[in-house]
Order: structure tokens, then C-alpha cells, then sequence
């Protein structure tokens, strides 16, 4: 059956709200714009949903000339955020095990976030010459990096696969919950599993490891209310060892341009 990509994601400022595309362009570190601000504390640690389930309520636009980011519940004047960075202030932002160069943005996005979010807050962004290797025990050509995603350049989820946890559901979730950049429909449940070197629009790409989830995944992104689910479910039955496995890592070996309405091409 073939296998058809029917959504396009990208979350500019990591773990606030994403944006859906119909066409992107593939770069080397991942989809364009995708995760490339962080927002971090005062000792220069990124900040998340794991600490701040209020993040989920923060959205982003791309304009012609930056970002606009406002809350969807709070009375506050929309934030606009340009692509060049206004200051000269470079930092080492820890995020996991790993330290990446980047430049705080602006005065006026500091004070924003810290308004918002009741805490210390700083927006940076990863400059070109920020280069953040992937894991070497993954990697295939020992050049691949990354932006401030977790680990990988794209995350790829079947919808088949979703379709079956929402099965097993009490109350069905959506898609977002995973924060994919990329859904396919066709083939099996988990089927992304499996994938290794496939081509999609002119652009090239290689699963190279399943996604371990996290309790990100039990907040709603509409409400940031916390639950149980679905980690409870699929421990049930995606428990690998410690970990609960939902979607497939992936790495670029090509640029290029993709839209929704491509196909997967898996290379024999």
C-alpha cells in the first residue's frame, strides 16, 4: 500500500505550538525554521512542557519578516520576533547532554516570556554556524547534526499507527499530542519502524531510531491539562526495555523540497 505524506509540522520555539505546512524545505539539520529558538533559564538550561505544561498555550506564526508568538488565553500584545537575532549576546545552552551555541534574541522577548510564563525566561536562537552532531552510534555519514529537536533532524509517524493506540483510547487524542513533522497514511500500525533509507519529494531520509515518549505526550495541547494517557496504554503493549517507543527518528541525507501529497519511496 503505498504511503502518501499527509502532514507537515514545524515548531519554531521547541515546545510551543506548532505549525502545519503544505509544502517545506528540507535542511540539513531538519525542516526549515523547525526548533532553531529555544527558550532557557537563567543558568542557560533549555526550558520545556515537562517543567511548564502552560508552554502548550503559547502559539507561533511565521511572518514575512520573523515569528509572531502570542497566547492563546492571556490578555498580552502578541510578541513579534525577527529571524535575525537582535543582540550580540552568545551563550552555550544546555539541552540534555548536549551545550549548543546560540544568540539571545532581544530585550523585548526576554521580558515577554518571563511575563508569561512567571519565571526567568530567555529566548535564543541557533545561528548557522551552530553545528549539534546527532548521536555518532546513529549516525551514517558522521556529519549529521541537528537544531534544539530533542535528538534528530525529523520525527515521521504512520497515522495507522495512531489509529490503533486511539483503538485501545478510552477518549481518542490527536496527532499533535506526539508533536510529529512529518504523518503518512497507508501501511501498518508502526510500520515507520521499519523504514531505513526512503526518498520523499526531492528530498532524501534514513530512520535510524525509534522515538522513546515522555510525559509531554500526556498534556493536552489545547488545554496543557495533564493526564495519564497514552503513555498508560502503550506501556502496555510499546514497552521496550525502560522505554515506550511512538514514531521514528530520522536523519537527512538529502535536501530538498517536500509536500504533503508525496509519496514514501522506500529504496530496495
Amino acid at each position: 500500500m503505498a504511503k502518501i505524506l499527509t502532514e507537515i509540522n514545524i515548531y519554531p520555539v521547541k515546545s510551543l505550538g506548532g505549525i502545519s505546512l503544505q509544502e517545506a524545505q528540507v535542511e540539513d539539520r531538519g525542516l526549515q525554521y523547525d526548533r532553531r529558538w529555544v527558550l532557557a533559564d537563567g543558568d542557560n538550561v533549555f526550558r520545556t512542557q515537562r517543567e511548564n505544561e502552560q508552554m502548550a498555550l503559547i502559539d507561533v506564526a511565521i511572518e514575512a519578516d520573523g515569528l509572531r508568538v502570542s497566547h492563546r488565553r492571556l490578555a498580552i500584545a502578541p510578541l513579534k520576533v525577527p529571524f535575525t537575532p537582535q543582540t550580540d549576546d552568545t551563550r552555550m545552552i544546555t539541552i540534555w547532554d548536549d551545550t549548543v551555541k546560540a544568540v539571545r534574541v532581544s530585550n523585548e522577548a526576554d521580558a515577554w516570556f518571563t511575563e508569561v510564563l512567571g519565571k526567568e525566561t530567555y529566548l535564543y536562537y541557533q545561528p548557522d554556524d551552530s553545528i549539534r552532531p546527532t548521536d555518532p552510534k546513529y549516525s551514517i555519514t558522521h556529519e549529521e547534526h541537528t537544531s534544539f529537536a530533542d535528538a534528530y533532524p525529523l520525527l515521521l509517524i504512520g497515522q495507522a499507527s495512531l489509529d490503533l493506540l486511539n483503538g485501545k483510547l478510552n477518549e481518542p487524542i490527536g496527532m499533535n499530542r506526539f508533536r510529529p513533522n512529518l504523518v503518512f497514511s497507508g501501511g501498518e500500525p508502526h510500520e515507520e519502524d521499519n523504514l531505513r533509507f526512503f526518498s520523499l519529494g526531492n528530498a532524501r531520509l534514513a530512520g535510524v531510531k525509534p522515538c522513546a515518549r515522555c510525559v509531554l505526550t500526556t498534556i493536552n495541547p489545547e488545554t496543557a491539562e495533564k493526564g495519564k494517557e497514552p503513555l498508560k496504554t502503550l506501556n502496555q503493549y510499546r514497552r521496550n526495555g525502560n522505554k515506550i517507543l511512538f514514531g521514528q527518528n530520522l536523519l537527512v541525507i538529502e535536501k530538498g523540497k517536500i509536500r504533503v501529497g508525496d509519496e514514501i519511496l522506500p529504496e530496495l
